[in-house]
């Protein structure tokens, strides 16, 4: 082997190996791109907002709007469907729909058309979670975003109102008490009777209220509410149909149409014959007249 072969194939591995390592460190930074994008939107989507302080007496109503961008709203929507059910929580709301945007049909044969279809998959999903699973099912679903339009988060703090209604609910129940005991020791006259026992009904409805309203925002506040819309760039679907048949396919031939032109013009000459027939009295009179008028002036 020669100086020059030596040097060529060594110049030939030393490309090889370059080449290999540029590869890697492509497939490296890709890799390391799609894990800092994924970290990206996983950052972007949660919010301390979310977490809850366990050594807080506060009681936060928490809730969530989230729009965002996939790749497949079908298998997105199975995938957040399985994340709420696992960390205990429920769907409300879901509407997974079609909508189509434009509609083209090209004749590509004398019996098939080309129809091609525009249309953007869209889904509104409603979903409730435990609270303190609320952050870790959005970080969940960050996994499928592909696009973030915008995310709001709210933390309503309802520990004022729900104390409110407690006091409510105590003074209504200290009243309704009070008021029973008077109606059952100086209720004598039958109308003093009747009045007061609206009077403890209408103390009995607002003790009801308040108690619902504090068990609604109970709920609210155990479980928050997540509000997805999701949605994928727009696809093209495209099939071949059948065209249907022109009426002028079934018209009969030209010597089908003549035979039967001929057949329609006799019946026409039948219907002229029987009209003139049915004049016959008439021609009778006629010729009887004319008859008695030749005799008369003769």
């Amino acid at each position: 082997m020669n100086k020059n072969t030596k040097i060529v194939l060594t110049m030939l591995a030393l490309g090889m190996v370059l080449s290999c390592k540029e590869s890697a460190e492509s497939r490296e930074e890709a890799l390391n791109y799609s894990l800092a994008e994924s970290a990206d939107s996983t950052s972007v989507i949660s919010s301390s907002a979310a977490v809850e302080n366990k050594n807080s007496n506060r009681k936060f109503v928490r809730t969530a709007d989230v729009k965002f961008k996939v790749k497949n709203v079908a298998k997105s929507t199975y995938a957040i469907e399985d994340a709420t059910t696992k960390f205990g929580g429920f769907v409300t709301y879901t509407n997974l729909q079609s909508n189509i945007h434009s509609e083209d049909r090209t004749k590509v044969s004398q019996d098939s058309t080309l129809v091609t279809t525009k249309y953007k998959v869209d889904n509104n999903i409603t979903i409730r979670v435990p609270n303190t699973k609320m952050d870790t099912v959005i970080k969940t679903i960050a996994k499928q975003i592909h696009f973030l339009d915008y995310r709001i988060i709210k933390a309503d703090d309802v520990s004022l109102q729900m104390l409110s209604n407690e006091l409510a609910q105590k003074r209504s129940n200290s009243s309704e008490k009070r008021l029973a005991n008077a109606i059952d020791s100086k209720g004598k006259k039958l109308n003093q009777v009747v009045k007061a026992e609206e009077t403890l009904d209408a103390k009995k409805e607002q003790n009801d209220a308040s108690k619902l309203q504090n068990l609604s925002l109970q709920d609210q506040v155990n479980f928050s509410t997540l509000t997805l819309n999701i949605y994928q760039d727009e696809s093209i679907k495209q099939e071949m149909v059948a065209n249907e048949k022109s009426i002028n396919a079934y018209r009969p031939n030209i010597g089908l149409q003549i035979w039967d032109s001929v057949k329609t013009g006799w019946f026409i000459l039948e219907h002229i014959i029987s009209f003139i027939v049915v004049l016959w009295p008439f021609a009778l009179i006629g010729f009887l007249g004319f008859l008695g008028y030749k005799k008369f002036f003769k």
